[in-house]
């Protein structure tokens, strides 16, 4: 993963009860991969990270969602954590964050709980994912093609099931977000 996202800007898109893990290990390798990455919120400050039912640390917010301006990122990521992912996609802001990249053909990397927000968004339609189990009902009644895979990639978006998946999901992030726009979206209606 050698600077192949230099010149990138990407944005996390979190709130407190993000999974730990899910959101430092990408962080971690889109720095390393030279993209520049800002953490994007619902608030400021700082939001805390779980380690399963338990707290983990707290990570630093460096926009919130009302500061940030999609159209200056090249992708996003958006971490699992069940509170995460059910605070997020009831935060209109959120949701329209996340439809923009979708209708500008960004790519986008989605992991565990994190694909609520592809529900959310209506951006599921006609597309494979994967996450954790529990949301294979509700992307199947959003019209995706819910598979149980390690990592699912599909015209720029990349989803994945868990913590275990992590080095899998990081790889193939990396590529999407190396390769920028992508040809055909499934844009929001």
């Amino acid at each position: 993963m050698a600077k192949q996202l230099a010149g990138k800007h990407v944005a996390i898109l979190a709130t407190d009860g993000f999974e730990q893990v899910e959101l430092t290990e990408p962080l971690k390798a889109l720095k390393k991969a030279g993209a520049a990455v800002e953490i994007v919120a619902p608030h400021g400050g700082e939001i805390q990270g779980m380690k399963h039912m338990s707290k983990g640390r707290k990570v630093s917010v460096d926009k919130t969602i009302e500061e940030a301006h999609p159209e200056h990122y090249d992708a996003l990521m958006v971490p699992g954590g069940v509170a995460n992912a059910d605070q997020l996609r009831t935060s209109e802001e959120a949701v329209i964050f996340v439809r923009h990249f979708f209708s500008a053909k960004k790519p986008v990397a989605v992991i565990c709980h994190g694909p609520w927000m592809l529900v959310e968004a209506n951006v599921a339609r006609e597309r494979e994912v994967t996450s954790w189990p529990s949301l294979k009902t509700d992307l199947r009644n959003a019209g995706a093609n819910w598979v149980d895979r390690e990592v699912v990639v599909d015209n720029g978006l990349v989803t994945s099931r868990k913590p275990d998946d992590l080095p899998a999901f990081c790889e193939k992030m990396i590529e999407e977000f190396a390769e920028g726009r992508h040809a055909e979206p499934r844009a929001a209606e």
